[in-house]
């Protein structure tokens, strides 16, 4: 029996009652594709006979594959507030929704209301950027590696950059600070040793062709033991004092003094803008807790150069990233930090996440798991090595078999101690509900069993 000749024809396939519902195009590669598969399945003798009703799943199975969104909603139970596979930092409602009506309408991205005619479209983010930094300038990029390179293609190529050796970071995505600095058109002097930098390295390094002394924060590291660094207030009085640029790639930034004791590990953007640097970048997300975006501040006729460049319209954003930005910015003007997802995680309480625990144990009285007290890191390359408390549902039973059959049900959690736990830090209010009947529907699943 030739099973080549039972396969059914394409035009049959297209008038099954069962795949009426999927758009012609999509449906017809479905079909196309199920059916190659089969031929090259007939070829390679790996079956021996035709299922018309399978085939017809399998087409199913592959639109909805096409039609269905990849990118979709997941529960964070790993308790990292800025995970970066999972989002980085969170968007509030409010905040969202603020964008939301400039971006489904038309508005004056680039229009002067004023002047009637053409205006600047980084206006309307620097105009309170500026004033929430007490800075000169400000101007938003479409992130913070955009930013370095900018500036540095702006005012250092084919000059030297001088930065500390315990400063060539690497973070995630393989992005390398002298690898970024290279393709900028820079050339990288590298001073001082791994563990300790001292302003006289600086100094002994600078010569007619240097450009600009730069500070690079230690993302997801710290030197620890016998170390020194060079500070940004010293970084900015050695650049005076020879008539240099300095520059803070600081990565991320924080403004109300942090819980934990994290403040006292790094300064605040806003101690730091007391030295007037003259650029700054950092992300727009992470702990500014906004959207993604490099947003760099410094002296206007800086920033104006920096316009000017035209590498820039490459990097630009578009309303919706700067209306998120203002909506965000306004938010920290008016010190309303509760619509700061990220700070909310952060600032919350033991007993806070105690409470959210107890309601989540209530809601699933059949799950044997007990609440504990762990700790847990902030994520995103921000606040290296610096734990802060929180709570956790242990879950007993065998921790490989809970993290897949969880993870199966779009929830992360995490392996601590030989146990599964979900970590309720970064676990939303309003998940709660949800979450109680996935572990619910997965108990049952067990009984079952």
């Amino acid at each position: 029996m030739n099973l080549f000749r039972q396969i059914p024809k394409v035009d049959k396939l297209l008038k099954n009652k069962n795949l009426q519902d999927i758009p012609e195009n999509v449906l017809l590669y479905s079909i196309h594709s199920v059916l190659n598969e089969l031929r090259e399945k007939i070829k390679n003798n790996k079956i021996d006979k035709i299922d018309e009703n399978k085939i017809i799943n399998e087409i199913e199975k592959k639109a909805c594959g096409i039609l269905s969104p990849s990118l979709i909603n997941v529960i964070n139970a790993t308790g990292v507030t800025i995970h970066t596979n999972l989002g980085r930092s969170l968007i509030d409602e409010e905040i969202f929704d603020e964008a939301k009506k400039v971006s489904t309408h038309y508005c004056n991205l680039e229009y002067d209301l004023d002047k009637g005619k053409r205006g600047d479209r980084y206006h309307h983010s620097a105009k309170h950027l500026s004033f929430l930094f007490g800075c000169e300038d400000a101007l938003v990029v479409n992130n913070n590696a955009a930013a370095v390179f900018l500036i540095l293609n702006t005012f250092a190529k084919d000059k030297e950059v001088i930065v500390s050796r315990g400063e060539l970071v690497e973070i995630g995505g393989s992005f390398r600070v002298p690898e970024v600095m290279k393709a900028s058109g820079v050339k990288l002097v590298e001073v001082g040793t791994t563990n300790k930098t001292k302003p006289k390295d600086y100094e002994e390094a600078i010569n007619e062709n240097t450009a600009m002394l730069m500070k690079v924060h230690k993302s997801n590291y710290t030197i620890e033991g016998f170390s020194e660094e060079v500070y940004i207030d010293e970084i900015v009085n050695l650049s005076r004092k020879h008539n240099l640029l300095d520059y803070y790639d600081l990565g991320s930034a924080y403004i109300p003094k942090l819980p934990y004791g994290l403040s006292n590990a790094e300064p605040s953007i806003n101690d730091i803008m007391k030295f007037l640097p003259s650029l700054i970048s950092f992300s727009g997300d992470k702990l500014f807790g906004g959207v993604q975006a490099g947003i760099i501040l410094g002296k206007k006729e800086l920033i104006n150069k920096l316009k000017k460049n035209q590498i820039l319209r490459m990097f630009r954003v578009d309303k919706i990233t700067l209306s998120l930005i203002q909506a965000t910015t306004l938010a920290y003007i008016k010190k309303e930090y509760e619509k700061i997802p990220t700070l909310r995680q952060i600032f919350a309480s033991i007993d806070e996440l105690k409470n959210r625990a107890k309601k989540i144990l209530s809601l699933t009285p059949a799950l044997r798991a007990n609440i504990k007290e762990s700790k847990t890191y902030v994520g995103g390359g921000t606040m290296p090595n610096k734990a802060i408390p929180t709570v956790v549902i242990e879950i007993e039973g065998n921790a490989v078999n809970w993290e897949k059959k969880f993870r199966e049900k779009l929830v992360i959690g995490r392996i601590e101690n030989e146990h599964f736990v979900l970590d309720v830090r970064t676990i939303q209010d309003d998940e709660i509900e949800k979450l109680a009947n996935i572990i619910n529907k997965l108990i049952s699943c067990e009984v079952k069993r």
